[in-house]
């Protein structure tokens, strides 16, 4: 994990004029790790808009009963499509130039709004837009935690991680026993996880920034930044709207 003061620390402040220049190297480097921040911030903000949007008209106009709750290929097509994104920005960001990472995380963030139009089938619309708003305070507030904080957070990378693969098996031996009990904890468990992800991503974020900052990658790292804090988002909402949501 990066240290932050590293940029303006051990200069030698004894040598005339040599601690200003330091100390506007510090600032530009503030500046620069802003600005990269808020354009990671606006890329995940615009995404969770754009999913929420493509979300609510295709549930709306009827093809997401249609098709999602009908027989068909194309169904898991729009499941699955989602996953392929991931996996290709993921192991493609050295070959792809930033502008086409930047196109394949908008046609990822519409992709999952067709995924998930159908929660506006299983939950009512009040239910679902305050599980949103309290998944957004939640977020706020970790995300806050994770940039601000001087606690090293990388010690906790490969906890939540083994959790995370934990889960994802728990959720598969649930799809056959069909437990409301075990599916109540792996709901609990999916929001403190995503939770932990979501300080822990944003202070990896920022370390990055030191790596990336004038570089090539720069662009791209910004997406991928946006990319996990979305998926931040979305799995918590997922998991909390199990709590918070009223079903039809």
């Amino acid at each position: 994990m990066a240290n932050w003061s590293d940029p303006r620390s051990g200069a030698p402040t004894g040598i005339p004029g040599f601690g200003g220049a330091t100390a506007a190297r510090g600032e530009a480097f503030d500046a620069g790790l802003r600005r990269y921040m808020l354009s990671v911030y606006n890329y995940m903000a615009s995404g969770v808009l754009l999913t929420g949007v493509v979300a609510m008209l295709f549930a709306s106009s009827g093809l997401a009963l249609q098709i999602l709750a009908g027989p068909g290929i194309l169904k898991y097509v729009i499941m699955f499509a989602p996953l392929a994104f991931v996996m290709v920005m993921s192991f493609g960001i050295n070959r792809l130039s930033t502008v086409t990472m930047q196109a394949l995380f908008w046609a990822y963030a519409a992709v999952m709004g067709l995924s998930l139009s159908s929660i506006f089938l299983v939950y009512t619309g009040t239910s679902i837009a305050q599980t949103f708003f309290a998944t957004a305070a939640a977020f706020a507030g970790l995300s806050l935690y994770g940039y601000t904080t001087k606690k090293d957070l990388s010690g906790f990378g490969t906890f939540l991680i083994m959790g995370l693969v934990g889960l994802m098996v728990a959720m598969l031996i649930n799809l056959f026993l069909k437990s409301s009990a075990m599916d109540l904890v792996i709901s609990c468990i999916g929001v403190l996880l995503f939770a932990g992800l979501t300080a822990y991503d944003t202070q990896k974020i920022k370390s990055i920034y030191a790596h990336v900052a004038g570089t090539d990658m720069m662009g791209k790292s910004v997406v991928m930044g946006a990319l996990n804090l979305y998926l931040d988002f979305i799995n918590m909402f997922m998991f909390l709207l199990r709590f918070m949501g009223d079903r039809r």
